[in-house]
């Protein structure tokens, strides 16, 4: 798989493009480890979801990107091991070269290869699961079928959440979801999409997920002290929605 990278810089933000202007990644340079893009704040909400402050432990990533959420977990998560899948060599290029990916074998493992391929062949399990994969043209392929989210689930340990971006916008948008739903018995929850266009879905496996919004406030200022990332505004909009029942986030 061969294909154009560009990148752009803005008011020192740094982008980058998959051969149109279509943004597939963005740092801002004076902070590197941050998240630039709203949709990678939103899908971090997964960090609320589960009390123990060392999970997760093991993260498979699919999609690179310009590495934000790699970069984000790295810092942020010490004790967690890192495995990207991405399936353009220039892509992984381009995150060392211009987004500070780190070379760090011990803890980031960094597969050159497809996604769904990855999923279904390994025999490893992942606490969590982050799944950001598309080609210039906005299009998921075999990332975004039924046996595919079936086997994310097989692959999720005990306490195992997967979020996926999505493209509220899209036409395929609500079989995308419908194909979640059904993968996970019906325990995924659709967050309000971001300005952008873009919505994350976040499924669980194994243990459940019962927290109520004033546990997810606590949980969310307790990330914002410890990494900086506000996600209060993202559980404004989740209660705003009114897509949780008796304000209580149940997964």
């Amino acid at each position: 798989m061969a294909f154009a990278l560009d990148i752009s810089e803005q008011s020192g933000v740094r982008y980058l493009h998959f051969g149109s202007t279509w943004v597939q990644g963005a740092m801002r340079i004076a902070r590197p480890w941050s998240l630039e893009l709203e949709y990678t704040r939103e899908m971090m909400s997964s960090l609320l979801l589960r009390d123990d402050a060392r999970w997760p432990r093991k993260v498979l990533l699919i999609g690179l990107g310009a590495a934000s959420l790699t970069k984000f977990l790295y810092r942020n998560r010490p004790l967690a091991h890192l495995t990207v899948v991405e399936i353009a060599p220039e892509v992984v290029f381009a995150a060392q070269q211009y987004f500070k990916l780190p070379e760090d074998p011990k803890r980031l493992n960094l597969v050159i290869g497809d996604g769904a391929e990855y999923v279904l062949n390994c025999n490893k399990k992942f606490d969590l699961i982050l799944l950001d994969g598309f080609d210039r043209l906005g299009r998921c392929g075999a990332l975004d079928t039924l046996p595919f989210y079936q086997a994310c689930r097989a692959r999720l340990s005990d306490d195992g959440i997967l979020a996926v971006n999505l493209l509220a916008r899209s036409r395929g948008f609500k079989d995308s979801l419908s194909r979640i739903t059904s993968a996970f018995d019906d325990r995924a929850l659709l967050f309000p999409s971001c300005e952008s266009g873009n919505a994350i879905v976040f499924a669980a496996e194994g243990s459940p997920i019962d927290l109520s919004f004033d546990d997810l406030k606590e949980n969310a200022l307790l990330l914002k002290q410890e990494t900086g990332l506000n996600l209060l505004p993202t559980l404004t909009r989740l209660a705003q929605a009114r897509t949780c029942l008796n304000n209580r986030l149940v997964l």
